[in-house]
């Protein structure tokens, strides 16, 4: 063999030697990090779900302030993922697979954190103090007045103009036989937005083996106050591959009244039945079915937006409503120990919000389903209480089901 010969096939050893090397520091990286090498392409979706971590959390850009701000991603080995942030607890994405396993987002938002700082629709934020609207942004409670950011008209909405959507919650992340979540937690101080009382906020969210989103609020004050938190995330069913306006899915609402609205949309503390009229969802249907019908209740609201008075027995979960779509199949069904539910059919959506990969949101491109106490409570006597006292808790659950009608 000629000296050539021998060089180039010591160069060949030492390549493959290498090669191997890295190799094995490549799976002990891997195995690190709770991840197996896979060779096999043709693995089931359920195999390559166990390779994939079942929860991340990464820096996520920062506030004007410079609070750093984090994006946690939650993901079950049937497919679905959500990305959640600590800016205001908002929900960014919630991917679902279809009736044929095909995996797609659900969810309006943005991109980047700093696209949700000037977040007018309330994509897919939690809501605090107080959700929904309170009449001429004011409350009296044990016989004081206190007035709060007028930030909708005459009325004050979803907490003000700095309501918890736009504070940073720290987050602890978790991972059980339950399945994994984050815990996020947010210390309010008195008069904040108007309001009364120190508030210690948490909002649980965890993500489960059977794909339910289950969403737990707990709030204590050091004051008496007011509190109504929900989750504002804005439905599109059909996914963003064949992104549409919402009026051909079906919507089922669990109830047999609702409150009906004056014109700046405060209940006029009426609880009227829904016989006879469009607000009837106790079978499902198609959510445009009678949308555009004349209806004065429909034309101040530009469509829906109005609470639901929930049919429930006892103080544990009850099912609340069920959308679904029927070209993909996917559907969410929703549970709370909230007596009320707001269905928003996103009437003000008008196009001139571009969100995720430069789609722009039309008019009722997104639905919402915002479990909650009633609208303008705190000035309502009749409507179930939303006051929160000194040594009292305020406890909650929400949990959203996704799953596929075949």
């Amino acid at each position: 063999m000629s000296r050539s010969t021998l060089a180039a096939y010591g160069n060949t050893i030492r390549r493959m030697r290498a090669t191997v090397r890295l190799s094995v520091a490549l799976v002990a990286v891997l195995s690190l990090l709770g991840v197996t090498a896979c060779n096999n392409s043709s693995k089931s979706a359920s195999s390559m779900a166990e390779v994939t971590p079942r929860i991340t959390k990464v820096p996520f850009g920062k506030t004007a302030d410079g609070t750093g701000i984090d994006l946690v991603t939650l993901r079950n080995q049937k497919g679905v993922e959500i990305r959640l942030m600590t800016y205001g607890g908002i929900i960014l994405s919630i991917k679902t697979p279809d009736k044929n396993g095909v995996q797609d987002d659900i969810a309006l938002g943005y991109e980047k954190a700093e696209d949700y700082f000037k977040n007018g629709t309330y994509f897919g934020v939690l809501v605090g103090r107080y959700a929904n609207r309170i009449a001429k942004a004011k409350f009296t409670l044990d016989g004081k007045t206190y007035t709060l950011p007028a930030n909708n008209g005459v009325n004050s909405l979803h907490g003000g103009t700095t309501g918890w959507d736009q504070k940073v919650w720290k987050s602890d992340e978790f991972q059980n036989a339950g399945g994994v979540g984050t815990t996020l937690s947010l210390v309010s101080p008195d008069g904040d937005m108007g309001y009364p009382g120190e508030v210690k906020a948490k909002v649980k969210y965890t993500l489960t083996d059977d794909s339910r989103l289950v969403v737990d609020y707990e709030a204590t004050s050091n004051a008496p106050t007011v509190i109504n938190m929900t989750q504002h995330t804005y439905f599109n069913l059909a996914g963003a591959k064949l992104f549409d306006n919402i009026l051909a899915q079906e919507v089922m609402i669990n109830a047999d009244k609702y409150t009906p609205v004056d014109d700046t949309l405060i209940p006029t503390g009426e609880l009227a039945t829904v016989d006879g009229t469009p607000f009837d969802f106790r079978k499902s249907t198609l959510i445009g079915a009678r949308i555009d019908l004349k209806n004065e209740q429909l034309t101040r609201g530009k469509g829906y937006d109005h609470n639901w008075v929930l049919n429930r027995t006892g103080d544990g979960l009850s099912l609340a409503a069920i959308a679904k779509d029927s070209g993909t199949g996917r559907t969410v069904e929703i549970s709370t120990t909230e007596p009320g539910i707001q269905f928003y059919s996103g009437n003000f959506l008008d196009g001139t919000n571009i969100g995720k990969g430069g789609r722009a949101y039309p008019h009722r491109s997104g639905f919402c389903l915002e479990t909650q106490h009633y609208p303008d409570s705190p000035n309502q006597k009749s409507f179930p209480s939303t006051e929160l006292r000194p040594g009292g808790k305020y406890v909650s659950q929400t949990v959203f089901k996704f799953g596929v009608d075949k």
